[in-house]
């Protein structure tokens, strides 16, 4: 899947001018060890500062939820509001402006749940309900008269389609478009009133925004106790996802949940913590070893949990947890509570002095200000006990609740995996290139053919082929199937009432991953099923050589993921191209198909190094509007290298594919390349065809040899 055009992966939206995840500097080579193992990897440097937020709100919060039925993708979504569909909803949504109690000029509606995912629930995408643009990154603002929508690059064509004309599209990180809030500050009147659901801000988000807008003197305003949109979707809106929770075996997990406990409440000790409030999903299932069905394409459940120095509690609908899980959870000490209950437990540790861990930049706005106003009445209560008794003030309790505001130790431990997981991910990866090449020897036979394929029926094949290998669970994200100017929608998805054909003359881009049971897959391939003009032929090769230049990059260790981005862009550059993407992306082992903290993007922003263990993408591309697509995908595992000298006295690292799949020599323009990366290419073929070729029979093992022999440079 194209890479986040982002400083980190899977951090919550900022209403900066790109529309970035908001991140953190993390990450060395320095560990804390359990077990011999490195579980749990110290950054550099961290925030740590005392962060208050003060609203004039009701210091308890309630949160919500919808009953309960399974999510469904995305993809079902995706279909073409109308003008008046649109006008009506927006009409309605300024309507609850001027009700008692809320009194507000603007709300902002972000793409985000509660925990901040990058893939929702059906039942949490309000920002696709008001607006109808499906893409998984934006933010809508509705004002008393107008509607925009902010997005990236990946986005543009989608959203021109999507779109009526009720809305005005706002191309984020294009020259002269202002952020969400430079334009509220533009076209509110001063001192207006800007309404938000904190639950579905970051604490971090939410504060950024406050702040802008409080240059034209706006204030934000924190809507705790309904969301708006919500509030006219009514009966129609989903319900919450309900299938039941599985313990992700631990001969996939490498580490049981004590041992990764253990090393959490050591982090707790050194930070000076004494709980941590965890509201991530994809962290939450790796630290318990669990694995769900609650989000599209990732294997998580909407759950928080909260860890003290002697407890945990798992904040969760009680109806998903199986008899299994519950005994997995109770041999690690693990205490169930009701999701919506965890507010009540964060007021709660702040009346008892905690010290709570939070990393605000991902734990939503309401918990942190929940936190922070219990803190407040902790500390009167004191003050009032003071003047009762001494004139000592505070100076002599030894326990304050305080927040220690730190990046999760979570995210780092999380991404760099350990032997089983490494293992399952290359087990996972064969079995997927066995399904694609069934896949790609089908499809090209049918196109031959003159067989008419629509772009969705080809994806359909493509699900029925990986599903039929062990352990397939779903997709990781939906199939982006795109012929001919489609494939130019970096983010496009095929719907079944206006998706193109499958042209034989016309370049092909697929993008597509799964979720097995014991590891994610990510892969993109471009192909042309007829004769490739000679300017497609150019652009496909100069993509490889990015490709190739990146995988075969060595690198010292604490080198951060955006010095490796021109190796990528290099040789588009030399042209006078480029693409509107990052060019990696972290992975999940089973978990997240977008992991941080590492990436690799021309944004400079995140400075977390890559570490061996560290899985990333590596995905150029280029996009000629209207006309055509490319890009080329494999995963990557960072690992060390064996260097002849080592300069500095440090490590070198570089990378071992994960991914092995043809590469089209058809697209190749072999003059372009230079002997060692033809080398590369036939190489690369000649380990597809030794790993996949045991996996295949009949015509799919011969399209395998077929696609896999060696090419000559003249």
């Amino acid at each position: 899947m194209h890479s986040l055009p982002t400083q980190a992966i899977m951090r919550p939206l900022s209403l900066s001018p790109t529309l970035s995840l908001s991140s953190s500097a993390s990450g060395s080579s320095r560990y804390l060890c359990f077990l011999s193992l490195p579980i749990f990897h110290k950054p550099k440097s961290s925030y740590n500062f005392l962060f208050n937020v003060s609203h004039k709100v009701p210091p308890r919060f309630t949160v919500r939820s919808c009953s309960s039925i399974s999510a469904k993708p995305s993809s079902e979504l995706r279909k073409k509001r109308s003008g008046s569909d649109s006008d009506e909803k927006l009409r309605a949504l300024r309507e609850l402006f001027s009700r008692p109690g809320i009194g507000i000029d603007a709300y902002i509606i972000p793409s985000q749940d509660a925990h901040q995912s990058e893939f929702i629930a059906e039942c949490y995408m309000r920002r696709a309900y008001i607006s109808g643009f499906t893409g998984s990154a934006g933010t809508a603002v509705v004002t008393k008269d107008k509607a925009a929508l902010w997005t990236d690059g990946r986005y543009f064509l989608q959203a021109e389609k999507q779109l009526s004309s009720s809305w005005i599209l706002m191309r984020a990180g294009n020259f002269g478009v202002p952020t969400a809030s430079e334009w509220l500050n533009d076209f509110l009147p001063p001192g207006g009133r800007v309404g938000i659901d904190p639950f579905l801000f970051s604490s971090d988000g939410a504060e950024e925004l406050k702040q802008d807008i409080a240059k034209k003197n706006h204030e934000l305003v924190f809507i705790h106790d309904l969301n708006l949109v919500d509030e006219i979707w009514k009966e129609s809106r989903p319900k919450p996802p309900n299938k039941p929770v599985r313990v992700h075996d631990i001969k996939y997990a490498g580490l049981d949940v004590a041992s990764k406990l253990s090393s959490l409440r050591s982090e707790l000790r050194d930070a000076g913590s004494s709980a941590i409030v965890i509201s991530m999903l994809d962290e939450v299932a790796w630290l318990l070893n669990l694995r769900g069905s609650d989000v599209p394409h990732s294997p998580v459940i909407y759950a928080y949990l909260i860890v003290e120095l002697d407890k945990a509690e798992l904040f969760i609908d009680n109806s998903k947890v199986t008899t299994e899980v519950r005994a997995h959870l109770e041999s690690a000490g693990i205490e169930l509570k009701p999701y919506d209950s965890i507010l009540r437990e964060v007021e709660s540790l702040a009346s008892q002095g905690a010290q709570l861990w939070l990393d605000t930049s991902s734990v939503n706005a309401a918990i942190v200000n929940a936190y922070n106003t219990a803190c407040e009445r902790y500390y009167k209560s004191l003050e009032n006990k003071s003047k009762s008794k001494t004139d000592d003030g505070i100076n002599g309790w030894s326990s304050l609740p305080k927040g220690v505001y730190k990046v999760s130790p979570l995210s780092l431990a999380k991404a760099i995996k350990n032997a089983e997981e490494l293992e399952g991910m290359r087990n996972s990866h064969l079995r997927d290139a066995a399904a694609l090449a069934q896949f790609w020897d089908w499809l090209e036979e049918e196109i031959h053919k003159d067989v008419k394929l629509t772009e969705v029926e080809v994806a359909d094949k493509l699900l029925e082929f990986r599903s039929k290998q062990a352990g397939f669970l779903d997709t990781s994200f939906d199939t982006i199937s795109g012929s001919g100017a489609n494939g130019a929608i970096i983010h496009y998805k095929p719907e079944p009432d206006s998706c193109s054909i499958v042209h034989a003359n016309k370049l092909f881009l697929l993008d597509s991953g799964a979720q097995y049971v014991d590891g994610t897959t990510d892969i993109t391939r471009t192909v042309h099923f007829g004769e490739p003009t000679r300017r497609e032929k150019e652009c496909f090769t100069r993509v490889l050589q990015g490709h190739i230049s990146l995988d075969r990059a060595v690198f010292p260790e604490n080198t951060p993921g955006f010095v490796l981005d021109a190796f990528a862009r290099s040789f588009l550059w030399k042209i006078g191209l480029d693409y509107r993407h990052g060019t990696g992306h972290g992975v999940g082992a089973a978990l997240n198909v977008h992991e941080g903290p590492q990436s690799i993007s021309y944004r400079y922003g995140n400075m977390t190094p890559l570490q061996e263990g560290m899985i990333v993408s590596n995905e150029p591309g280029y996009y000629e509007d209207h006309a055509f697509g490319i890009r080329i995908e494999n995963l990557l595992h960072v690992k060390e290298v064996d260097t002849r000298n080592r300069f500095g006295g440090i490590g070198y690292l570089g990378f071992e594919k994960l991914t092995f799949v043809p590469i089209q020599a058809k697209l190749v323009d072999l003059s372009l390349l230079s002997v060692e990366e033809v080398t590369w290419l036939n190489d690369y073929h000649s380990q597809v065809w030794e790993k996949v070729s045991p996996l295949l029979d009949g015509s799919a093992r011969q399209w395998l040899w077929n696609n896999t022999r060696p090419l000559v440079k003249n």
